[in-house]
């Protein structure tokens, strides 16, 4: 059917469809005969597509010559690589490559300086590279559920980046060029291997969720506590024993918080020395007062 299509169209963009062509069974299915743009989605605005659980092991050669799409969705699928060619969707705003096999990018996914939001995660990546950072429009950056330890220094290149996602990883230290994300508005670096967090987490002056949940994190810095604009800060399931007078100034922070969707002081299971376990049973009010109270004492 589809080589027969592709013989009465006689279109350059159904040429993988010629008599004696084979297709991959999922590419096949998912064309049916079908010019590629058939499955674009037009909206009011942006051009998508989406190709997600469509058992993909690679990506479709049709795909490179959709230049038009801005929103592209390949998640969850088994895709192991994503060639060079994703430099020519230049138009991209939105990718999601969630859920595949991928160990690598490409270098040139630097060539998508439209690219606002990626999404990486649950992935097998050990690093990332550094072209990146060329796209200088990202806004939102989710590498989590993968096994890098670290990132590119021209990463301080991202300055309009708002929320990026770290959690799930190996990170044993926070990496520098985070701390050079002035935009940054959401910080996840939960289920790391962090043991402490360094006095520049306060130039992150715009941070209002901060996740650092699940690491071996013994002590909590002065500095954090400057970063007033804190909403949400979980320090759930580390290793902390005390917590730093100043953390009262934090006044944005509501209430200690137990949901995990809940904004405020998230800090349970921490071996905290007494009489910090019943002060906190007070509420955050009490806690900040007897923190504030230690303060003037000292």
């Amino acid at each position: 059917m589809g080589s027969e299509h592709s013989k009465n169209e006689g279109g350059s963009s159904m040429v993988f469809l010629r008599k004696g062509s084979k297709l991959p069974a999922w590419e096949d299915a998912l064309l049916s005969g079908k010019e590629p743009k058939s499955l674009l989605k037009r909206g009011l605005r942006y051009v998508s597509l989406s190709l997600i659980m469509k058992g993909m092991t690679s990506t479709p050669d049709f795909l490179w010559g959709l230049p038009e799409v801005q929103k592209l969705n390949l998640s969850r699928n088994q895709l192991v690589v994503i060639p060079p060619s994703v430099g020519k969707l230049d138009r991209l705003v939105v990718l999601n490559l969630g859920g595949n096999c991928l160990k690598c990018l490409p270098k040139e996914i630097g060539l998508l300086r439209n690219l606002k939001v990626l999404f990486v995660n649950m992935n097998c990546l050990t690093e990332v590279p550094a072209e990146l950072s060329l796209c200088r429009k990202l806004e939102v950056l989710s590498l989590s559920h993968n096994g890098i330890s670290q990132l590119p220094f021209s990463f301080t290149d991202l300055t309009s980046l708002r929320k990026l996602n770290l959690s799930n990883n190996r990170f044993a230290q926070i990496p520098l060029c985070v701390f050079a994300l002035r935009s940054l508005d959401f910080l996840h670096l939960g289920s790391n291997k962090l043991e402490n967090i360094a006095e520049s987490v306060q130039y992150l002056v715009n941070l209002q969720i901060f996740i650092i949940e699940n690491n071996n994190i013994r002590t909590l810095p002065r500095s954090l506590c400057f970063i007033t604009t804190l909403e949400l800060l979980n320090v759930d399931y580390n290793a902390i024993q005390t917590l730093p007078d100043d953390l009262y100034l934090l006044h944005r922070l509501p209430r200690i918080a137990w949901n995990p969707m809940d904004k405020g002081l998230h800090i349970a299971h921490n071996p905290l020395s007494r009489p910090l376990p019943e002060v906190i049973e007070g509420g955050l009010d009490v806690l900040f007062n007897y923190l504030r109270e230690k303060k003037e004492h000292n």
